[in-house]
């Protein structure tokens, strides 16, 4: 009871086996859009059978993962990025 209200995980205490929160990588570059011309950022958040990946893997904040979903939505249209590979 006590390790789950002080944050630790019910191992030795010295933080082993918690994971790191992950950051928005555009929240700490401050973009205000996701430019859907930018292929090289976006394909970052693109599987290799080109799927596009969860927040909880990411660690896009919501309001980023929307814009990212267009952008790469926008980007396939226009045959910048593949629907599915290979």
């Amino acid at each position: 009871m006590a390790n789950e209200r002080d944050g630790r995980d019910g191992r030795d205490g010295r933080g082993h086996g918690r994971k790191r929160r992950k950051v928005c990588q555009f929240c700490v570059d401050k973009a205000q859009n996701i430019d859907y011309k930018d292929t090289a950022k976006i394909r970052r958040y693109v599987s290799e059978r080109s799927k596009i990946l969860p927040r909880r893997t990411t660690g896009i904040c919501a309001q980023h993962q929307r814009q990212l979903m267009v952008a790469i939505k926008r980007a396939r249209q226009i045959a910048l990025l593949p629907y599915v590979t290979d």
